[in-house]
């Protein structure tokens, strides 16, 4: 499948990714979108990354713009600085997914793009800006900034007495963790530092990590682990002895702490939320943070003073009011939802397990199906959403439909009120499914059953 864009930039096989594809999106990018005069680029720790960022760089500085080489740094911090700098940014990137892919992450002055920039850049592919002065190159230091920002916000005792665990596999986040978290009281662990890139997916933790991290805790006696995807924008936090804290759980935590009145989430997330008090107002969008910027920016657009957050099922958090001595960061942080659930239940002097008991009873599972051709995905998909006998016939093991959402993939609310979600990659050959229901471990059957339904009818 030739690279294309999904929820979150652009994607394909490393393969796919020439030199002449890269500089063709790079400079469609320039030509199409308001840069600020510079491009800032970072990378994540594939062994791809190098090269790719390379041909990037390349690509600006002949379109006569100054190129900031940021090398190996978190997505977040990336666009942090680019942003505070009045500058557009590129990440390359694959974020979680395995090695032979990669991809591009493409932001403005302001932020992410949008999906209108998407389908400006793509009417903009083969401009050529070669010709012009070459531009400058520059290295920075972006992360230390970053890192200064949470320091800087959460007391140096904010975790004092915790053992903290950093998962650290290849994650560009491994060091910049262990410093936070340090310079906030915590005893830190570090573990499994790898030089090979290990594709770690926040959203759907394979049952080996999962092993490893209930090892862990036991082992060194630990509080937490926690851990980031490969560019740092999903985070992981997983609490003794070994359970990991679902993305969307981590958001409403997150948004608990900040003393936010409104949310913007995917229709993906945890329901809970609509249960829960002091938040007035929730907004419901597609999957992939451009919709939950978007759904943000209205709120703010009507009311410049809203606390509004937004937060993706993956736990990706965007910012878009000034918190507790946080300035607003409209692209999805992994650093923040880690510190807050943790500070939070460090001042109340209770566990962060206790925190989640505390919410309401609804619970969220999640997995996918890896290999499977997008194209026979979407086709299953498009008759699902248009037979009801044909949902009826794929879920007779459940109780009658109670109703359905179309708004991003397929989501049947059962009688009972369990719900399942069906969902291709826009990007990737993976389909995944989520699921909710009263009870984790209904949560959880319900994604495997459907998965292993999926496999016998797309496999």
């Amino acid at each position: 499948m030739a690279p294309k864009f999904g929820t979150s930039g652009l994607r394909g096989l490393v393969t796919e990714l020439t030199a002449d594809l890269v500089r063709s999106y790079t400079q469609a990018f320039i030509a199409s979108c308001d840069t600020g005069g510079a491009v800032h680029v970072g990378q994540d720790l594939r062994p791809s990354s190098p090269e790719i960022a390379g041909h990037v760089i390349e690509a600006i500085r002949d379109a006569g713009l100054m190129a900031v080489d940021c090398g190996v740094l978190p997505t977040p911090a990336l666009a942090y600085q680019s942003m505070a700098q009045g500058h557009a940014a590129i990440m390359v990137t694959g974020s979680h997914i395995p090695a032979d892919r990669n991809g591009l992450k493409f932001y403005l002055p302001s932020g992410e793009i949008s999906k209108a920039d998407e389908t400006a850049i793509l009417s903009a592919l083969g401009t050529e800006l070669s010709g012009m002065e070459k531009g400058d190159l520059s290295q920075q230091d972006s992360a230390t900034e970053f890192v200064a920002r949470y320091t800087s916000a959460f007391a140096p005792d904010a975790l004092a007495g915790l053992r903290i665990g950093v998962y650290q596999h290849s994650s560009v986040a491994r060091d910049l963790l262990v410093t936070v978290l340090d310079a906030m009281g915590a005893t830190v662990t570090e573990l499994a530092r790898s030089d090979k890139f290990i594709p770690v997916d926040t959203e759907a933790v394979d049952p080996a990590t999962r092993d490893l991290l209930t090892g862990w805790v036991r082992e060194h006696d630990l509080d937490a682990i926690v851990s980031t995807d490969g560019d740092a924008d999903r985070p992981m936090l997983a609490i003794a002895p070994g359970e990991i804290v679902p993305g969307d759980v981590l958001g409403a935590l997150t948004a608990d702490y900040l003393g936010a009145d409104v949310i913007c989430t995917p229709v993906s997330s945890n329901t809970m939320i609509e249960a829960m008090s002091g938040f007035s107002t929730i907004h419901r969008t597609k999957i992939g943070s451009p919709f939950v910027i978007a759904a943000m920016e209205h709120v703010l657009a009507e009311d410049s003073t809203a606390r509004v957050v937004g937060y993706e099922a993956n736990g990706g958090f965007l910012l878009g009011f000034d918190a507790k001595g946080l300035s607003p960061l409209m692209t999805r942080d992994c650093i923040l939802p880690i510190l807050a659930p943790l500070a939070l239940a460090r001042s109340r002097g209770v566990q962060v397990a206790d925190l989640v008991s505390a919410l309401p009873p609804r619970f969220t599972a999640a997995d996918r199906l890896q290999g499977i051709a997008t194209e026979k995905s979407k086709a299953f998909l498009a008759e699902m959403r248009e037979n009801t006998e044909a949902r009826r016939a794929f879920f007779a093991g459940m109780p009658g439909e109670q109703s359905l959402d179309l708004t991003d993939g397929l989501r049947v609310t059962f009688a009972g009120g369990d719900v399942v979600h069906l969902r291709p990659s826009g990007n990737a050959p993976e389909f995944r499914c989520y699921a909710e229901s009263d009870s984790a471990e209904a949560a959880v059957n319900l994604v495997n059953t459907h998965l292993s339904m999926l496999k016998a009818r797309l496999g």
